[in-house]
């Protein structure tokens, strides 16, 4: 009598069965593609940001207002509110700066009172910068402390 070897058609199937079970469970935590996504956006923005500050502080060196507290520079059929040269953290200034940051269907921001620092995130219902801050999936835009310093543009994508 002949001896057999490998598997039977049941024994592939069982196998199969398990393979299926455990991709479906393990491979959404291996695979988190919907947050590399979003992490990707954000720092897309915050490199949409920087562009946009760099950009403005060229206009506003030309304009010689670069070293002032607080000013305005134009730019197109919008006056851009301006901290030391750079947009300022408000609707005003950077939102005004960045193309597509007032998109309501795209970003929802928030500023603190004093407009020195601008949080932004997915589009969605935020009251305050504490809402955004608090989803741990943001870009933040603190305005420069002096002349001699820059605006820091941080992203925060640990809830992505």
């Amino acid at each position: 009598m002949k001896r057999q070897s490998g598997f039977t058609l049941i024994e592939m199937v069982v196998v199969i069965v398990i393979l299926g079970i455990l991709a479906v469970t393990a491979a959404p935590r291996f695979l988190n593609l919907q947050g590399d996504a979003r992490e990707s956006s954000l720092n897309g923005l915050k490199g949409a940001m920087s562009g946009a500050t760099g950009i403005v502080y060229g206009k506003a060196a030309v304009a010689g207002v670069e070293k002032e507290s607080t000013a305005t520079v134009a730019d197109g059929n919008n006056d851009i509110n301006l901290v030391f040269g750079y947009p300022e953290a408000s609707e005003d200034g950077l939102v005004r700066a960045v193309d597509g940051l007032s998109n309501a269907n795209e970003w929802s921001f928030q500023t603190n009172r004093a407009n020195t620092r601008l949080v932004t995130t997915f589009s969605g219902t935020f009251e305050n910068v504490r809402d955004i801050v608090d989803t741990n999936c943001y870009v933040e835009y603190r305005n420069a402390a002096d002349a001699d310093s820059t605006p820091t543009i941080t992203v925060v994508a640990t809830g992505c």
